[in-house]
């Protein structure tokens, strides 16, 4: 078996252990931002294949205690690159630290960096070029207070990038944590989702993917099939099972709506493009305005927050006219907010029934759960 660890954003690690779980992962433990997992190599495959909540399935090579630059260099030199990755393959290596006592991370990603390389031309005569931007291979090194781990990427892009969304808006989710996040407020298949401001869909990309069993890895290529030791019998069988369980595209009860022209036309690209035209329902609409297209469902919002649009005093005047609105039209829908603005709800007027932390990328945000009875939630 070997050790894995699968990163992912902040708030999301016991729903991706669930996840894990379910792809065969053994020895599973939580940390912050991520899941320690173990298994063969078909387990590391059907990780990156299936899994909607990681953003990276990193390969444990090495740990041991350091005390200096010079002690991680050995480390790395002594492992036997060769025999992972071909010298024709491109390289990047990333540090990251929690209490690190060294002065410079930079410096260790470039001993790290020199002593992959010294391994390489000491064994075939020759060393792999380095790509910074969109290399073969990654070699990821973390480093705590006394311990240094080396990994490698069995990625490759990061997870979240499906291969759907071709054109973007201002600060848009990340696939995984809209995943995340639709999973947090309980919806399955066949519920009603209506995401009033859509903006480039990825919720609704996320959902129809869900609804009909597409695995979010299906689009994409990975980093181990570059490893020399990549089975590709295996990997075929795994992405001929996950092609064999995709439903037929069909009319799904899920809606999005925007204002705003430019995003309007970004979703619906995106929903043409990943072939899900016939499965969601993309329209303009404005939510203070809008009606709901069926009596009960979920509404999922990842409104502005100042950091992405508008001015706080804009979003103040705008919050309380969106609690009217849902108060007059939305009775018996379950309303949820993802928003690093926690104004929100007493300028909605409305009181939130759950309050999830979770983090968009540095960003502290919340995930609010608003039940819309008729009747109740008003502040008196």
């Amino acid at each position: 078996m070997n050790p894995y660890f699968a990163t992912c954003p902040r708030g999301l690690e016991d729903l991706l252990l669930e996840e894990l779980r379910g792809v065969g992962g053994g020895a599973l433990q939580t940390t912050s931002g991520g899941v320690f997992f173990t298994g063969d190599w078909r387990v590391c495959y059907r990780a990156n294949l299936e899994s909607r909540l990681a953003t990276r399935i990193l390969w444990r090579i090495v740990s041991v205690p350091y005390a200096s630059a010079d002690d991680i260099y050995h480390l790395a030199r002594r492992q036997p690159w060769p025999d992972h990755f071909a010298v024709t393959r491109t390289l990047r290596v990333v540090t990251t630290a929690i209490k690190c006592p060294l002065k410079s991370l930079d410096f260790v990603t470039l001993r790290v960096k020199d002593a992959v390389c010294d391994r390489f031309r000491e064994d075939c005569g020759e060393r792999p070029n380095i790509d910074t931007r969109h290399p073969d291979i990654g070699i990821h090194v973390f480093l705590s207070e006394r311990e240094c781990t080396l990994y490698l990427d069995t990625s490759g892009q990061p997870l979240w990038q499906r291969g759907l969304r071709r054109e973007s808006v201002d600060a848009p989710l990340k696939e995984n944590l809209a995943a995340g996040i639709l999973q947090m407020t309980g919806w399955r298949p066949g519920q009603p989702l209506l995401d009033p401001m859509c903006g480039s869909g990825t919720f609704l990309l996320e959902a129809a993917q869900m609804a009909l069993d597409r695995a979010p890895g299906l689009n994409r290529g990975f980093a181990f099939a570059l490893l020399k030791n990549f089975a590709a019998e295996t990997w075929a069988a795994l992405c001929a099972a996950a092609e064999a369980r995709v439903k037929a595209v069909q009319p799904l009860a899920i809606y999005g709506y925007d204002i705003d022209q430019q995003a309007l036309r970004a979703s619906r690209r995106n929903v043409r493009e990943a072939g899900l035209g016939g499965a969601v329902t993309v329209e303009h609409g404005d939510l203070l305005a809008i009606q709901p297209p069926v009596g009960d469902g979920i509404l999922l919002a990842n409104p502005p927050y100042g950091e992405r649009l508008g001015q706080l005093d804009q979003l103040a005047a705008f919050y309380p006219r969106l609690g009217t609105a849902l108060k007059r039209h939305w009775a018996g829908w379950n309303c949820f907010f993802f928003t690093a603005d926690r104004r929100l709800p007493k300028l909605l007027g409305l009181q939130p029934s759950r309050k999830t932390p979770l983090f968009n990328g540095p960003l502290d945000c919340r995930l609010f759960e608003i039940r819309m009875v008729a009747g109740s939630n008003r502040r008196h």
